[in-house]
């Protein structure tokens, strides 16, 4: 996945060689460069602190898993697409499970870099599975799969199965409440869109359709289909 022909790519595979042997609050870039041969000048020259080596890191991960992203089915709903797209992320991260343990065991304090850099991975996450993200809709799905993201990282750290059959239950079994929880913001934004609607008839002295404006609830249309 990292191209070891250069510099970065060395830096980066020695840095998870790294904290998949010691404590990743222990790790110094002075480590890291001398595990990559180099000095730390040259580390300096690609990276200026271990948060932006695990940008790079992730932003590595994003594009295996878009290379290996699985066709979408005729017939698979947005949901299934998200399973694979998720569960071919585990894969990849399979082999640095190890450095990704110590690193969250170390993390205490949320760094808004790596933050925004999770934000930016679940949303090519959700673009891979055919949801779009353009919309205020599209960037809810994104902060709430970061939090879905999470949460199922932290059953994946300890699945030691090579079926994860518990990474893939509790995946399931997440991304079945946010799309019900999402269907029901959904609902909330028909109801609020119509409420105003009525409003602004009834500020202009008509009410629509000879009715009272605020009909008995958000039409087909508005609620079926809801995506996560």
């Amino acid at each position: 996945m990292f191209d070891q022909s250069t510099l970065r790519g060395r830096i980066i595979a020695a840095t998870l060689n790294l904290a998949a042997e010691r404590p990743w609050r222990e790790v110094t870039l002075l480590d890291i460069a001398e595990a990559t041969g180099v000095t730390l000048v040259d580390l300096k020259q690609e990276f200026a602190s271990k948060s932006e080596i695990l940008a790079a890191f992730t932003k590595a991960v994003d594009d295996e898993v878009l290379r290996r992203a699985p066709k979408r089915e005729a017939n698979s709903t947005p949901r299934d697409a998200l399973f694979e797209i998720l569960m071919t992320r585990f894969d990849v991260l399979g082999p640095y499970k190890q450095a990704i343990r110590s690193i969250l065991g170390d993390v205490r304090v949320p760094d808004p870099r790596m933050a925004c850099t999770l934000l930016a991975s679940q949303h090519w996450m959700l673009q891979a599975a055919g949801i779009d993200t353009s919309s205020l809709s599209g960037r809810i799905k994104v902060g709430g799969l970061a939090g879905l993201y999470a949460s199922v990282m932290r059953t994946w750290l300890e699945d030691d199965d090579p079926g994860l059959a518990r990474t893939m239950a509790a995946l399931d079994r997440r991304l079945r409440r946010g799309e019900q929880a999402l269907g029901n913001l959904k609902d909330i934004k028909a109801c609020l869109c119509r409420a105003g609607r009525a409003f602004s008839s009834f500020a202009r002295g008509r009410r629509p359709g000879g009715g009272t404006g605020f009909e008995a609830g958000p039409r087909p249309e508005e609620t079926s289909g809801a995506n996560i």
